[in-house]
């Protein structure tokens, strides 16, 4: 583990990794921004006391997607992003836009990539359906305020730290094809965050660790 997860350490980290810009693949694409920051509240403010946030730990950015009939996604913690657009130039295009979209922050503007993790494959209810996904992590050089399209349910910041140690780990219970499967997750203040997003953050916790 980082000795700290605040965002000088977990640049220094990243710094020099891969962040190629686009896929080599024929399946569909989408892409979406591992957002951080550094932290804008006192440690522990607002959190229960089972999580250890420590002075100066980097906040994530996380939405909660929208109801929406046919999403199979509908109403899940994720990372801001989407599908890519046929204006995209590349994958990184794509992040940048969904997130200012989505979220109303702009990533050239204000932020900084720090690396590209590898590609995740879409999942839905247990099959792959012919979809890779890019997660790209971004640093803020400052925040401005969110504005939430229609899209997104809301959205909060969370310290990456407890979740990078392991003390939000947990299991969700789900329902496949009539099997009950106990799948590992992160609790966010009581929400969960589970499935694709779960293993994309658990694919920059790798990093950060390696």
């Amino acid at each position: 583990m980082l000795p700290s997860y605040d965002l000088t350490a977990i640049t220094a980290r990243l710094a020099g990794r891969d962040a190629a810009l686009d896929a080599l693949t024929q399946e569909r694409q989408a892409a979406v921004a591992a957002i951080l920051r550094a932290p804008a509240r006192p440690p522990g403010a607002g959190r229960t006391p089972a999580v250890q946030v420590r002075p100066g730990e980097a906040e994530l950015l996380l939405i909660r997607r929208a109801e929406r009939r046919g999403d199979p996604w509908s109403g899940h913690m994720a990372l801001p992003g989407g599908r890519r657009d046929p204006v995209d130039e590349h994958l990184l295009a794509t992040a940048i836009r969904e997130t200012h979209e989505e979220v109303g922050i702009d990533l050239v503007e204000n932020g900084t990539l720090l690396t590209r993790l590898p590609d995740v494959p879409a999942v839905v209810r247990g099959r792959r359906v012919g979809m890779i996904i890019a997660p790209f992590v971004f640093a803020l050089r400052s925040t401005p305020e969110l504005t939430l399209s229609d899209e997104v349910a809301e959205a909060l910041w969370t310290p990456l730290g407890p979740l990078a140690r392991g003390e939000c780990s947990s299991t969700y219970r789900y329902t496949h094809e009539g099997n009950v499967l106990d799948l590992p997750c992160l609790l966010v203040d009581e929400r969960i965050v589970w499935g694709l997003t779960y293993l994309m953050l658990e694919q920059l916790f790798d990093v950060l660790h390696a």
